[in-house]
């Protein structure tokens, strides 16, 4: 009886900890290989890594070398990270030439992850968010254009090429352990600011539960939109301090203010353009991804902040 070929995967953003995380839970059974825009990291002598810019010609050559049957698309570069328009090429120049590689050589699984910030926070958001929601981040930010405009090439191509199987993650607040995210170091802090009069409720999925749902999703073909979150929330003042954070409370107006002062504390935790999202609450609705793909978090929020309560990291 012939062997049964192990499916053949590409996982982007290898350097980040969910990348890894998701690496650890497929390699016993696929063949994996490795990018990263920003570094080549080592993840043992059975998976292939590279340091890669997609936008680059040699990143086909990974295409012809290896003949893959899906990609994990988890290499989006967050917005506290390089400039502007070095972003804005990986994320969203870089993810054109990675689909269009894909359609190019017959990939027929992709899962692409992408922010619950593409739906923006504003004043009149919808108590529970769900997937049919504008996308207004775009509107309110520069520094989340990209964010929305890689969100909106993968819906194209989504709808363009069914055949790629396309499905499109959007989750809350990733936390834990290797996390590098604004809102993981916050909670991570000593002290962390807060905007004076304002604590919006926020939600929280452990890293290991958003591993866990990607390769759900990655082993179901199921094409679309989903919002990944758990089914309970808390106030951001709260979480600082079930954290044990102090929390410096920053007055938030005129909005100049707020973006002087945390120059001034050079707090870089807390960047400008996500100010609004500490103003008012974003609770996006992760029931049909729990629905269609059997996805159930097992970190409760205790279990979150317990490991950055014993966790602390001095500003």
């Amino acid at each position: 009886m012939a062997k049964q070929k192990r499916p053949q995967i590409l996982v982007t953003g290898a350097a980040g900890a969910l990348a890894q995380q998701v690496i650890q839970r497929l390699r016993d059974h696929c063949d994996l290989v490795a990018v990263d825009f920003r570094e080549q990291v080592y993840l043992g002598d059975d998976i292939p890594s590279y340091r890669i810019d997609f936008t680059k010609r040699v990143f086909e050559d990974l295409f012809r070398r290896y003949q893959f049957d899906g990609v994990i698309h988890l290499g989006r570069i967050q917005s506290s990270q390089l400039t502007r328009m070095r972003r804005y090429n990986a994320n969203v120049l870089g993810t054109q030439k990675l689909l269009d590689l894909s359609h190019k050589y017959g990939i027929q699984r992709v899962v692409v992850l992408s922010t619950y910030h593409v739906y923006g926070a504003v004043a009149y958001n919808p108590a529970l968010i769900d997937e049919s929601a504008p996308l207004k981040a775009a509107g309110l930010s520069s520094d989340l254009v990209d964010s929305v405009e890689l969100e909106n090439l993968a819906n194209i191509y989504l709808w363009r090429y069914p055949d790629l199987n396309i499905t499109i993650l959007r989750p809350c607040n990733i936390v834990g352990p290797g996390v590098r995210n604004s809102i993981g170091t916050l909670l991570a802090s000593e002290r962390a600011p807060v905007l004076a009069g304002f604590s919006p409720m926020m939600q929280f999925i452990h890293i290991d539960d958003m591993a866990d749902a990607i390769v759900l999703a990655y082993k179901k073909p199921v094409r679309g939109v989903f919002n990944v979150a758990p089914d309970d929330w808390v106030a951001y003042q709260q979480a600082l301090k079930l954290c044990g954070c102090t929390r410096i409370p920053i007055p938030s107006v005129p909005p100049v203010v707020p973006r002087l002062l945390l120059k001034a504390l050079r707090l870089k935790s807390f960047p400008s353009y996500l100010i609004a999202f500490f103003k008012y609450p974003v609770i996006i609705d992760g029931r049909a991804f729990s629905r269609e793909f059997g996805f159930r978090p097992q970190r409760p929020l205790r279990e979150i902040f317990h490991f950055y309560r014993e966790n602390k990291k001095p500003v």
